[in-house]
């Protein structure tokens, strides 16, 4: 299934960050829906500021027009409020990028449990996340570090226990 570019992508404007307070807004919650989509399309966890400008997201090579780097680094920031991007350094050169927040996963995590009636049953992360009982499912494949952080939202709710396991970590739902 090949990625739907928004309309927007084809019009030249859209490269531009555009000065009316209120076309900007919308601009910039275009641009936060694209990455987004994109990101979530392709299963990317992982943003390099530097390279994002050459990524077809930001680079639109059929109308040859890109996003300048200024205007890349507020859409991050943008994002960032959102909650849905975390800078990885200090210099905001790499981040972490979150199309659906931990909670979100944890929920869907949960609900496949609680559908195949696994409450009470104990995962390892690497079963949760690449055994063959999940494939199929959006969590499957999920990164490390995004898994831990759903776990641990529903650790919060009580619906399940990170636990350490002799080979690792594992979790034991509610």
């Amino acid at each position: 299934m090949s990625f739907e570019w928004p309309w927007q992508y084809n019009f030249p404007p859209f490269f531009t960050l555009q000065p009316n307070v209120d076309t900007r807004q919308k601009q910039l919650a275009a641009w936060c829906s694209l990455a987004l989509s994109y990101c979530r399309h392709h299963k990317l966890y992982t943003l390099d500021i530097m390279e994002a400008q050459e990524t077809p997201v930001f680079n639109n090579k059929k109308i040859e027009r890109k996003l300048s780097m200024e205007a890349i680094q507020v859409v991050f920031e943008e994002l960032r409020k959102k909650g849905n991007l975390e800078w990885l350094d200090k210099n905001k050169s790499r981040s972490l990028v979150m199309w659906r927040r931990p909670e979100e996963w944890g929920k869907l995590i949960y609900q496949w449990v609680s559908r195949n009636g696994m409450n009470n049953s104990v995962f390892t992360l690497y079963e949760l996340a690449n055994g063959d009982d999940t494939e199929g499912e959006e969590f499957h494949g999920l990164e490390d570090w995004m898994l831990q952080r759903s776990l641990q939202a529903l650790q919060t709710d009580g619906k399940a226990e990170i636990i350490t396991l002799d080979d690792g970590k594992g979790v034991k739902f509610f």
